[in-house]
């Protein structure tokens, strides 16, 4: 649809509809990208059933919108151009200079790369990564390469997830892309090959609104993060927000990746600013040695009890009460159990306040320490895992988890942190193993159901992540919209309940 005179926004109206757009979704249209706003609001007023703009945007001002109907808009309102190599200086410093350190250091250690494509919109930049990843390492069978994509526009999902594109998507790309990664297929469109595919993992998140680093969402610990022609979209303080969330969700020594006119967001004190002969890019300050170092003989743990295993028979405390039940102090040994414990307390407060900070090493330290002086204290050693995890330090978390359980066989939370942390090995039956044991051990443990509908549904059972998903909404509905869920690094009720309503509607995209 045209512009013309008779189908414009009045500047009175754009003024307000900025404004509105601003508070409730976070995305910024000064005055000098009105013309911009009317362009983008054009489809999306034909999506929301309006043929006049005009009325269109009398409607956003004046009725109270769901949180779908303001991600769908969005969606309309950051879409952008992409093509596959996309300002090809950035990818061709990236196989000169970034990729063989990174490739090189790994071929001796883990064989991983882990990286996140933020705002990936039809999936041309995720995939161009895992072309550039294929080129680059012959022998990459015999490596972990992990690619996030993610993005709130469900579809541009869904076409990514499809990888069939038109000659749009190939302005400006090598011909030897084209030759060696897709095939043709009716109407002249090419198709990706199925182990390019592969690679990618698309699936819908928020920035502005959704937590990261996340283990829940597998949003943590990467090498690099892309997250081009997104951050011009939000209000600056959101933006410098968002950067230095993705900060925290780098390995030490992590680069990302932003747009030309968007360096303006990122913190020059979570950040090195490196300057190649064609493009910018800003690197994790890895002078700052962030690294947990986890010492299996340093960390102590109580010695194992015998506790019966995952029978129906529970604990007989749980069947008759339900209640824990806690003895009255009555000598000066327990006395001094709780004052150790109230001087414990303010250490794991300031070890939780450097993870929040993205302060892995320091909170490692205190977390560490603290396990030595209380072995069976099962917060520090959750929090331990998690900060082991954000640093992709998986061995070690799953070492962390293993030891737990022989102590506390019935700690879902351990079992579910295990279980997340297992599926970056991709051993899903293991994965299915603990989220199951996490929901026998709580019924109303939301999140294993929500994970095992994200496994099922990346494995293609649509049926299975159904299931799931519905046993999660049914456990929602029970709950406030704004109460936080428990070991869902701030995720709300409301919230889960729209990203997985967000993801099921996807099941049904062809």
């Amino acid at each position: 649809m045209k512009i013309t005179a008779e189908n414009t926004v009045p500047k009175a109206m754009l003024r307000k509809l900025s404004s509105f757009i601003s508070v409730r979704i976070g995305l910024y249209f000064p005055e000098d990208r009105w013309n911009t706003l009317q362009e983008k609001l054009q489809p999306a007023c034909r999506e929301f059933g309006f043929r006049d703009i005009g009325l269109f945007a009398e409607w956003l001002l004046s009725t109270p919108l769901e949180t779908s109907h303001l991600e769908k808009l969005a969606a309309y309102l950051t879409i952008g151009e992409t093509y596959f190599f996309r300002n090809i200086n950035t990818y061709e410093e990236l196989e000169k200079k970034v990729l063989p350190e990174l490739i090189n250091s790994r071929r001796k250690s883990s064989k991983s790369i882990r990286i996140w494509s933020a705002g990936c919109s039809s999936g041309e930049e995720p995939y161009s990564l895992a072309i550039l990843l294929h080129k680059m390492i012959p022998d990459i069978k015999d490596w972990k390469i992990t690619i996030m994509a993610t993005d709130i526009n469900l579809k541009a999902l869904a076409k990514a997830s499809a990888g069939v594109y038109g000659k749009w998507s190939f302005r400006k790309t090598p011909q030897w892309i084209k030759d060696g990664y897709f095939r043709k297929t009716k109407g002249n469109s090419l198709e990706l090959l199925t182990h390019i595919k592969k690679m990618v993992k698309f699936f819908f998140h928020n920035l502005a609104e959704d937590p990261f680093p996340s283990l829940i969402h597998d949003l943590t610990s990467f090498d690099i993060i892309f997250c081009r022609n997104v951050l011009m979209y939000f209000q600056p303080h959101l933006a410098k927000e968002i950067t230095d969330q993705l900060n925290y969700s780098l390995l030490n020594g992590g680069w990302l990746v932003v747009g030309g006119s968007e360096g303006y967001s990122v913190s020059r004190s979570n950040f090195v600013t490196v300057s190649f002969t064609d493009a910018i890019m800003y690197r994790k300050d890895h002078l700052n040695r962030d690294i947990v170092e986890f010492r299996d003989k340093e960390l102590q743990v109580a010695t194992p009890q015998p506790v019966p295993g995952f029978s129906k028979n529970k604990p007989a405390e749980v069947i008759s009460t339900g209640i824990k039940k806690v003895k009255p102090v009555t000598d000066d040994s327990e006395k001094k159990i709780l004052k150790k414990k109230k001087l414990l307390k303010p250490a794991y407060e300031k070890a939780l306040e450097l993870f929040e900070q993205g302060r892995y090493m320091e909170a490692g330290d205190i977390l560490t320490g603290l396990i030595m002086k209380e072995p069976g204290n099962g917060e520090a050693t959750k929090l331990l895992v998690k900060t082991c995890s954000n640093q992709g330090k998986f061995k070690e978390a799953i070492k962390l988890c293993e030891k737990n359980i022989e102590v506390n066989k019935f700690d879902p939370v351990m079992h579910y942190l295990l279980a997340l942390i297992l599926r970056e090995q991709n051993i899903t039956e293991k994965v299915v193993m603990e989220l199951n044991r996490t929901i026998y051990l709580d019924p109303d443990f939301v999140l294993a159901y929500y994970t095992l509908g994200n496994i099922f549904f990346r494995n293609g059972s649509a049926k299975k992540a159904e299931k799931f998903y519905d046993n999660a909404l049914s456990i929602l509905d029970f709950m406030k919209e704004d109460e936080i869920l428990p070991e869902a690094d701030g995720l709300t009720a409301g919230r889960l309940s729209e990203i997985i309503s967000a993801k099921k509607v996807k099941t049904d995209t062809p």
